[in-house]
């Protein structure tokens, strides 16, 4: 008989809608962050469950996904939320996709309402006091079927003596008896206007009750009213209004132009199932260690960048034997400056131990521009492991690019984080992911199809 295949069952082709997304951006922005002055937002990738694709063309339509409309970022800070983004319009800017949008705080913790305490009214035996008013003679809930025959223990009241009462009150309106004609007090004029507010119950009913108090119409500019013109409007005619549309917040930002030289970046989440807050700081054992790991690493990124050391001057030597003992070591001479340093450590994963990333450059005095880029572990003696070492020049940083550090982000929805960093060169950038595991730090994710050189040191 022919030989056929195994067929292991049934395969299904998932559907795109309803895919888990996860979308990861950089929001990049001038001035202040309270009150940026420019701002937009650089997709970078898109998790679609199995593999990390590029936002930057993702089901582009011509707009790639994660720059569609109402798409909402969550602003992240050492995996910290810090704020919301939205997305309103999206354009291209020096072959690549941005989007510009709102900025706006976190929504406030809704408060749990305040519930009072529930008193036990058939407590007979409580101990706490009441106090009450009295009810009238005539109300119905004043007492039981006993209590309403019995006379009231005061004087009865004076007929002739005036009553002060509020409009429309039943008690004032007539007697005891409930015969109209003996009221106390004179009949109301049935010409005297009334002041009441719109839909007021109280003279609705008694105009209604007493149809010979209502004051008859004279002609038709003494009965329209604005309250009418309310009533009579037609039910399809616009109305303008004043404010905000629904669901305005903030005037979008506008883009922010080039690579200026005060720009900001921001790790920006998209997620629509959210997730745990996750915090990448690391909290040191020993304080002294974090030290010690900083001026190591500074050590490494001076040898990586030519920077030794300045050698003392020399002095004359002693004359005699007597003031050579006397004569104290000359002290040890002070570091190699190193200009914009950037020292952070991440805790990439719970109980994973540390991570440490540095960068800096070479200040300008000394020649020639230099940027490093280490990113290194404490190994089992206590000294630094360096596993990435990049080193780039001002003058061929499109051959290699410079590394930036953006910050630790989780952008496989694993609860693990990765390393985010801009691969910078003179005309043009990528992104890239780091995954630090098992003492090896590689490379998962870079934006932009080819990269545009490999930092030296990979």
């Amino acid at each position: 008989m022919p030989a056929s295949a195994q067929y292991p069952g049934k395969t299904t082709t998932p559907d795109k809608d309803s895919l888990h997304l996860r979308a990861v951006a950089v929001l990049e922005w001038t001035g202040e962050q309270d009150h940026p002055k420019s701002s937009r937002l650089v997709p970078v990738s898109v998790f679609d469950g199995q593999d990390l694709e590029d936002a930057g063309v993702y089901m582009a339509r011509p707009e790639p996904l994660a720059l569609e409309g109402e798409v909402e970022y969550q602003l992240q800070q050492d995996g910290k939320p810090i704020g919301l983004f939205d997305v309103q319009s999206s354009g291209r800017q020096l072959g690549s996709w941005f989007g510009s949008g709102n900025w706006k705080p976190l929504p406030a913790a809704k408060q749990a309402p305040a519930q009072a305490a529930k008193i036990d009214e058939d407590d007979v035996q409580s101990d706490v006091p009441i106090l009450h008013r009295k009810h009238p003679s005539g109300d119905s809930g004043s007492g039981s079927g006993k209590d309403a025959g019995s006379a009231p223990s005061g004087p009865p009241p004076d007929p002739d003596r005036p009553t002060l009462h509020k409009s429309g009150d039943a008690s004032g309106s007539s007697s005891g008896s409930g015969s109209p004609n003996s009221s106390s007090g004179p009949p109301p004029d049935p010409d005297r206007p009334t002041l009441h507010k719109n839909g007021d119950n109280a003279s609705a009913g008694t105009t209604a009750n007493n149809p010979s108090q209502a004051k008859p119409k004279k002609n038709a500019e003494e009965e329209g009213s604005v309250e009418s013109v309310a009533q009579l409007t037609e039910p399809d005619r616009p109305i303008i209004k004043r404010g905000k549309a629904e669901g305005y917040n903030s005037p979008v930002l506008p883009s922010v132009m080039g690579m200026p030289a005060d720009m900001k970046q921001i790790v920006a989440v998209s997620d629509p199932k959210g997730g745990p807050v996750h915090p990448w700081d690391y909290t040191w054992a020993n304080p002294d260690d974090e030290t010690k790991m900083k001026a190591a690493m500074e050590d490494i990124a001076r040898t990586a960048l030519g920077l030794s050391a300045p050698q003392p001057a020399a002095k004359p030597a002693p004359k005699t034997a007597a003031a050579h003992k006397t004569a104290k070591p000359a002290p040890p001479p002070e570091p190699a400056p190193l200009a914009d340093e950037q020292f952070r450590v991440f805790e990439l994963a719970y109980g994973s131990g540390a991570t440490m990333v540095l960068s800096a450059r070479t200040p300008e005095a000394s020649g020639p521009v230099k940027f490093v880029t280490l990113i290194a572990q404490p190994d089992l003696y206590g000294n630094v492991a360096v596993l990435v070492k990049s080193v780039a020049d001002a003058a061929h940083l499109d051959d290699n690019p410079r590394m930036r550090l953006i910050d630790a982000v989780d952008a496989m929805a694993d609860n693990r984080g990765e390393l985010l960093f801009e691969l910078r060169g003179a005309t043009q950038r990528q992104f890239a992911l780091y995954r630090v595991l098992r003492g090896q730090a590689t490379r998962i994710f870079l934006s932009g199809g080819e990269a545009i050189g490999s930092p030296t040191g990979e």
